[in-house]
């Protein structure tokens, strides 16, 4: 069994399901990109690079997944 390294500059998010799940997020600014990594255990399932200047795109649909629906009802309360 090998030793799969986390990445230097970046981060691990860990899946609540648990079941060895993880993404990852390497930072590579030395190819101007950031790669995103879905892992299986100590196995890399798939990839997605990007370039840095794609990643405030990523952040704002991130952010907004965050913000619940306005509802009609909620509207006309306002």
């Amino acid at each position: 069994m090998g030793v799969t390294p986390l990445p230097r500059q970046g981060g691990v998010q860990f899946d609540p399901r648990n079941e060895g799940r993880s993404l990852r997020v390497s930072s590579h600014p030395e190819l101007g990109s950031v790669v995103l990594s879905i892992w299986r255990d100590n196995e890399c399932v798939a990839t997605h690079q990007m370039t840095v200047a794609d990643v405030p795109e990523l952040i704002k649909v991130l952010a907004t997944a965050l913000v619940p629906p306005v509802t009609s009802e909620h509207h006309r309360a306002s």
